[in-house]
C-alpha cells in the first residue's frame, strides 16, 4: 500500500523564490550596489537614487553656478555620467561625494568651455539663518526691527564677501560650510592635496573673518 506524503515535506527543502525588494525601501549604499549589478542600472533603483539626490544636485550646481540659466540642463548631464559610470563606484556608502566630485568637474568642464571666470557665489536664502554649520545667535526668538534690519545687512556683507573670494576658495567654502564634505572629499573632488584645501579654507576664512569683523563684534 503506497501512503502519500504531506505536500509541506515534500516542498520544505525547496527555497521560495525571494521578492524583490522594493527600491524605496533600500539605503542608499542597496540602491547603488543594485544598480551595479546588471548590464544596465537598474530602473527602479536609479529613479529612486535621483528622487533622494536630486536635491543635492541642485542645489550645489546653484552655489557654484547661480546666474547660469541652463542648470537644470547641467543637472540633466550629471545624472547621464552617474548613469554611465556608477559601475566604477567602489564603495556604495561614498555616492553622494561621488557624485559631488561629479557635479564639480561638470562645472569646471563648462567653465573652461565658455572660457571665463566663475560667477560670483549667492548665498541660498541670505536673510535665514538656519544654514548649515553656519549658525548665529539672536538676543531673542523674536528679533527687533532693528536686530532684522542688522541680520540682512551682515548676510549681504558675507554674500559680497564670498563673490569676492578667488574662484578656488569660493569652490572649497561652498564644498566645506554648505555641502559639508570633509577636506579629503573636496580634496578628492578638485584634484588638489590635502594641504591646499585646509590652506584654501583658512585663508578663506580668515579674510571673510577680516571683511566682517565689525558684525562678528556686535
Amino acid at each position: 500500500m503506497t501512503s502519500s506524503l504531506p505536500l509541506s515535506w515534500f516542498t520544505a527543502d525547496i527555497p521560495a523564490t525571494p521578492r524583490p525588494v522594493q527600491a524605496t525601501k533600500l539605503s542608499n549604499s542597496d540602491l547603488v550596489l543594485r544598480c551595479q549589478e546588471g548590464a544596465q542600472p537598474d530602473r527602479a533603483a536609479f529613479a529612486e537614487l535621483v528622487r533622494r539626490y536630486q536635491g543635492h544636485v541642485d542645489r550645489l550646481l546653484y552655489h557654484l553656478a547661480p546666474d547660469w540659466l541652463d542648470r537644470a540642463d547641467l543637472a540633466q548631464e550629471v545624472w547621464i555620467r552617474v548613469y554611465r559610470h556608477v559601475r566604477r563606484l567602489q564603495e556604495p556608502a561614498k555616492f553622494q561625494g561621488w557624485l559631488s566630485r561629479i557635479i564639480t568637474n561638470l562645472f569646471y568642464d563648462e567653465l573652461r568651455k565658455r572660457k571665463r571666470h566663475a560667477p560670483p557665489l549667492s548665498l541660498d536664502a541670505p536673510r535665514q539663518i538656519n544654514m548649515e554649520e553656519m549658525e548665529w545667535d539672536l538676543p531673542s526668538e523674536e528679533p527687533s526691527p532693528d536686530d532684522i534690519l542688522t541680520t540682512q545687512e551682515f548676510y549681504t556683507q558675507l554674500r559680497d564677501a564670498i563673490q569676492r573670494l578667488p574662484e578656488t576658495f569660493r569652490t572649497t567654502i561652498v564644498l566645506r560650510e554648505l555641502e559639508g564634505l570633509s577636506y579629503e572629499e573636496i580634496a578628492d573632488i578638485t584634484g588638489t592635496s590635502l594641504g591646499t584645501v585646509k590652506s584654501r579654507i583658512a585663508r578663506a576664512r580668515h579674510r571673510l573673518q577680516e571683511e566682517l569683523q565689525v558684525y562678528l563684534d556686535s
